[in-house]
């Protein structure tokens, strides 16, 4: 497995791809832990050493099935986890909270400075290793690693979601912070998996976000085609060349693409011997413009929590 280092000062070395275990519990359909718990442990034998989880997933579930997954692992790997979305025990969503004592136990009126202290205190009595920031702007990271040094942010990244790009790239590279890309693959779509909204389950909530609704839905099916005509002329398929798209942008950058099953899990790291020319990227880059893109990453209210 190839390894990549998160953040300058701290060399934190992890493989170059992550899991993301979000889906394992919740979101996108339905939950099978036995399943889930031996796709983990195939990726820790691949060599797979970060995995992401966080306390809102599955509403405390998705935190407590990685940790049985891993607890007797022979090599322990790096667990990014999160906090700072309030849940009912029902899963209903109740908002931000940032406060010092829910840190210790994330709202966005307490000031960053104040939540990386808490932090920086469990940094200190050994509680946590490195401290991380998800979907937060330049001027946050800054103020934030004024702080604590900070490892890594988490943000989503893909080739249709590229707002990180400009701005928040070139400040975590200033500043020596690695980037840890969530939903490398557009939540699958850029798969090539999905050719209709039926295509999910029920209660998967992309079935409600605006990339996968309607007309959008249709209009991004189109900017999957690149990727499918790419992919075959590479001899690979689509979710590896969308995967090998991220990696290509910088060895700074660990995609975490979230599945559920050991044969994605083995197609995604597949990703890592596919190789992209300069004019590979530039027809991906012009395929994928942002005004190509139809429809915003999360519905109205969600996208007022990101990038903040």
């Amino acid at each position: 497995m190839q390894t990549r280092s998160l953040g300058r000062q701290s060399r934190l070395q992890v493989s170059a791809l992550g899991l993301g275990c979000m889906g394992m519990s919740e979101f996108y359909g339905g939950r099978d832990d036995k399943q889930a718990i031996a796709t983990i442990h195939h990726a820790i034998d691949r060599g797979i050493a970060l995995f992401d989880t966080a306390d809102m997933y599955g509403v405390g579930g998705n935190e407590e099935l990685l940790g049985s997954a891993v607890r007797d692992a022979r090599k322990r790997p790096v667990i990014a986890t999160k906090f700072g979305v309030l849940r009912g025990a029902d899963g209903t969503f109740l908002g931000i909270n940032g406060r010092p004592d829910y840190v210790r136990s994330a709202d966005p009126m307490t000031p960053i400075e104040v939540t990386v202290g808490a932090m920086a205190e469990l940094v200190r009595v050994g509680k946590v290793r490195h401290i991380g920031l998800s979907e937060a702007s330049s001027g946050t990271i800054r103020r934030a690693d004024a702080v604590h040094p900070i490892t890594a942010l988490q943000t989503e990244y893909a080739l249709w979601s590229r707002d990180p790009a400009a701005e928040i790239l070139a400040t975590v590279r200033e500043l020596g912070i690695g980037f840890v890309a969530y939903s490398p693959l557009g939540r699958g779509f850029l798969t090539g998996r999905f050719t209709r909204i039926e295509d999910l389950e029920s209660g998967d909530f992309r079935r409600q976000a605006p990339r996968f609704q309607g007309e959008n839905f249709q209009r991004n099916l189109r900017l999957v085609d690149h990727v499918k005509q790419m992919a075959s002329d590479k001899g690979c398929s689509a979710a590896q060349l969308a995967l090998a798209w991220v990696l290509a942008q910088g060895e700074d950058i660990v995609p975490i693409p979230g599945t559920k099953q050991s044969r994605y899990l083995d197609e995604n790291i597949g990703a890592l011997d596919v190789s992209l020319t300069a004019h590979d990227l530039a027809v991906l880059d012009q395929a994928f413009v942002p005004t190509a893109v139809a429809g915003t990453r999360y519905v109205e209210s969600g996208m007022r929590t990101v990038n903040g």
